[in-house]
Order: C-alpha cells, then structure tokens, then sequence
C-alpha cells in the first residue's frame, strides 16, 4: 500500500477567515501528447468530475470531437457539457483514468466528484487540521 500524500487545505478569501478554507488538489492532467498542471477542488458533493472548458482546449482536445454529451445540473445546468478522459496523476502515485464533464462553463474550478476520482482514490479528511491526505485505490 502506497503512503498518503498529505496536503494543506487553500484559502481563497481570507475575508471569510475560516470558512475560506478549501481542500484543492494539485495534480497533472495528460490527453494525448499535451499535459498541464492544475489543481482540482475535492467535492464529495458532486456527482461527476468537471474540467472547465479552457484547460480542455490548453490540453488539445476537440469539443467537437467529444460526441458523448451529458447533462450536468445545478449551477452547472445552463452548460453543455461532453464526456473526455484523461490521465491523471496525483503526487508521486501511478497515473489514474478519469472521466470528465468538460463543460463550456468557464468561471468555475476543475471539480474532483464521485464518478470517478473518488472510486480511484481514497481522500481523509483533517479539516480542522486545515489538512487531507489521498491515496489510490488498493487493487483488487
């Protein structure tokens, strides 16, 4: 089994004290030839990865290439969105596929969900500790 890798929770306005607190993740995005760093923000309350529409084009991809289309819902709702998988890797772990909602949504964060990286990855929570740690899967 593979040692956690443990991350800091990020402030993103600091007029909101602790509330402003974020678990975001950074990792690598590959598709194809192209890679790119991101970071991600761990949502357990989100049913499906999203990769905003900017960093799919950065990493080459084609939206009119993606035939598979899905709706996502909520503040996302308004958004076409079309399914990409990438190759992704996180820390010093062996890269992982994950599926995504790229959305033309542009003014959001990349968005870690349930389907998939939290099937791919096991996430503790220190909150109070402003801390995570994240480690793949165990294979079966």
């Amino acid at each position: 089994m593979s040692n956690p890798a443990r991350y800091s929770f990020i402030s993103t306005d600091s007029s909101l004290g602790e509330a402003s607190f974020k678990p975001f993740l950074p990792l690598t995005l590959n598709y194809r030839e192209k890679s790119q760093e991101v970071i991600g923000l761990l949502d357990t309350g989100a049913m499906v990865n999203v990769l905003p529409y900017q960093i799919g084009v950065e990493l080459g991809a084609v939206w009119e290439e993606q035939t598979t289309m899905l709706e996502l819902s909520g503040n996302l709702a308004q958004f076409e969105a079309r399914v990409l998988i990438l190759s992704v890797i996180v820390s010093q772990f062996t890269s992982a596929r994950l599926v995504f909602a790229w959305t033309k949504a542009t003014q959001i964060p990349l968005i870690l969900g349930q389907a998939n990286f939290f099937m791919e990855f096991d996430v503790c929570f220190y909150r109070s500790q402003k801390m995570f740690d994240v480690t793949p899967k165990k294979s079966a």
